[in-house]
């Protein structure tokens, strides 16, 4: 125990010591007055009320973050980003985690996991009646159910911007408040439509997504605290058990990124093959529309939908699989969802032969191409 307050002990002397300019530092320091801190426990105490506007507001973005996603429209998501609340009780839970204020903390998380239930409830409850089926989620669902490490860098960022906001005021709290429920209200949302199809996988995707933010942000607020001044008695575990649980989701994170990296550069090397390099399938693509890889199938599935002008063969993928194996060294099942492309012209490609305009078509032909005789063209001059 001792040894782990040592560590907090540390942890807070070094984030105390972050560089600033030299000569903003005594100034930034200099202000921070135990009534700045007692006005900013006070603002944090009031961001956390569990009140009518609270209730109002995580409802209302809720239902339009629910309704964005179903819809796929990302501006109504964006819409639900300003609305949701929820950034506002994880700053509170911050700071009462780093001075051990028990009040704070407690009715900082309750609002948090006030809003969490009312966000998850109402898209499960809209999922139910909508009954949109998990095979038909659309871009801005499947976007929410995949988490990477660059997630959990956006939250950080983000938490800091909100950290910062707070503890000066002449910066707009909202343009803060903006930047972090982009990452809040949408993966909760998209946690109840998964659950009210069965999703099960969807689901914890976008809770962890939910849960990273949630991390990133407390941590950043926690550094931006520490840094600024505005933490007196603080308890040294906290700052290091949540270094713990947000490295501890660094690995899944990772893991991801490192398959979106991966997925990338098999894209490339999939259209360098098929469009250029390869003579079996490349003279016959036409166009490559899209590439899906399942991660879950050993080996991977990657499902090609292309356009050909003949029909692709078993050995021809078969070939493509070995030369693919050759380059990145890892095998893979190639599905190609062929779309056949036929040319059609004013003459037949077979035959070469005119196409023939049909019974009714030909008489009005006829009518519009024969010249006028030669008497009604020479009609006019009669009269000399």
């Amino acid at each position: 125990m001792q040894r782990k307050c040592d560590r907090g002990n540390f942890l807070y002397g070094a984030i105390r010591e972050l560089p600033l300019l030299p000569h903003r530092k005594a100034e930034a320091m200099a202000k921070v007055t135990e009534e700045d801190i007692q006005r900013l426990r006070q603002n944090l105490m009031e961001d956390a009320e569990l009140d009518l506007n609270y209730i109002v507001l995580a409802v209302s973005s809720a239902a339009i973050a629910t309704m964005g996603l179903i819809n796929n429209s990302p501006a109504a998501i964006i819409g639900a980003m300003i609305v949701a609340p929820l950034m506002l009780g994880i700053r509170g839970v911050a700071m009462g985690a780093l001075e051990g204020d028990l009040e704070l903390f407690r009715k900082s998380f309750t609002t948090v996991v006030v809003g969490t239930i009312l966000g998850v409830g109402l898209a499960w409850l809209i999922g139910r009646v909508v009954n949109l089926p998990a095979s038909e989620f659309g871009s801005e669902i499947q976007s929410r159910i995949q988490p990477n490490l660059v997630d959990l860098g956006v939250a950080i960022a983000a938490g800091a911007i909100s950290g910062f906001a707070k503890i000066r005021p002449k910066i707009s709290d909202t343009l803060a408040g903006t930047a972090i429920a982009v990452a809040l209200m949408p993966p909760l949302c998209v946690v109840g439509l998964s659950l009210s199809q069965a999703y099960w996988g969807g689901a914890g995707g976008a809770f962890l997504l939910f849960f990273t933010n949630f991390l990133g942000i407390a941590l950043a607020c926690m550094i931006i605290f520490i840094w600024g001044g505005y933490v007196e008695n603080h308890n040294p575990q906290a700052l290091g058990w949540t270094l713990v649980l947000t490295g501890a989701i660094v690995f899944p994170l990772f893991f991801r990124f490192w398959n979106l990296l991966q997925e990338a550069q098999i894209r490339s090397t999939l259209k360098e093959t098929l469009l250029r390099e390869t003579i079996t399938v490349g003279q016959q693509v036409e166009r490559l529309d899209r590439i899906d890889i399942d991660w879950t199938k050993k080996p991977p599935e990657v499902r090609l939908n292309v356009r050909s002008t003949v029909s692709i063969t078993p050995k021809q993928v078969q070939s493509v699989e070995e030369y693919l194996y050759k380059r990145l060294g890892r095998q893979f099942t190639l599905v190609f969802e062929v779309s056949q492309v036929r040319e059609v012209r004013a003459t037949t490609a077979s035959q070469g032969e005119p196409l023939v305009p049909s019974p009714r078509v030909l008489p009005r032909l006829q009518r519009t191409l024969t010249p006028a005789p030669k008497e009604e063209q020479g009609s006019g001059g009669t009269g000399e």
